[in-house]
């Protein structure tokens, strides 16, 4: 896994809507949330969700269980600056998704848009999906997004693994149903586009 290191060094010399995966609001990630009738009141995780915008919107949506982790503790600074208050109503997790430890079964969405693109070791892909087999709930949701195969080989300097939706879905593995995937053409900040794949994914098991 990239380093802590690498993460708040990228927060700490860049404003928020400098970083290329910028988004003013992350209007796909909350379709999908909402075409899946989330519960309002479900424990949802942004794993990886640094400085976005997305908590700001869940909360306005009126979603009351919301956490967000990343390695960076100067992005989630920069989140709970921008909230302000409402920002004591999130959980923030300053940790790494290999290592945390999350309560089993407890999870209702799990959201990660370009976390998982950069475990570019099988045994990191491995944990992560032990990870969310632990946390997300029998019938839980998995909202995961990474480059599409056509997408940037880099981003932030660091190198990323492409995937297809069937390559990714195989990195999941059976115990995770595919209920669709959906593409995304992303606009940096500076004007370069970058493709993007999501993919939901249902928790199987009991």
């Amino acid at each position: 896994m990239q380093s802590k290191q690498h993460w708040e060094k990228v927060y700490s010399s860049k404003q928020t809507d400098q970083v290329s995966w910028f988004q003013v609001h992350a209007e796909l990630s909350l379709k999908i949330i909402r075409e899946n009738n989330v519960p309002l009141d479900g424990k949802i995780i942004d794993v990886g969700g640094g400085a976005s915008t997305l908590v700001d919107d869940l909360i306005a949506s009126g979603y009351s269980d919301i956490s967000v982790l990343d390695l960076s503790a100067v992005a989630l600074e920069k989140a709970q600056s921008r909230l302000g208050e409402k920002a004591l109503s999130v959980r923030w997790l300053v940790t790494d998704i290999l290592e945390v430890g999350l309560p089993e079964n407890s999870i209702d969405l799990w959201h990660d848009r370009a976390v998982f693109h950069f475990l570019i070791s099988k045994a990191e892909r491995q944990t992560y999906v032990k990870q969310a087999l632990s946390a997300v709930k029998p019938s839980g949701l998995l909202i995961v997004a990474t480059f599409a195969e056509d997408g940037p080989e880099k981003c932030s300097g660091l190198p990323v693994k492409r995937y297809s939706t069937s390559a990714l879905h195989a990195e999941f593995g059976e115990l995770f149903e595919l209920l669709g995937s959906v593409p995304e053409r992303h606009f940096t900040p500076a004007g370069n586009e970058q493709k993007f794949v999501y993919c939901i994914f249902r928790r199987s098991g009991q």
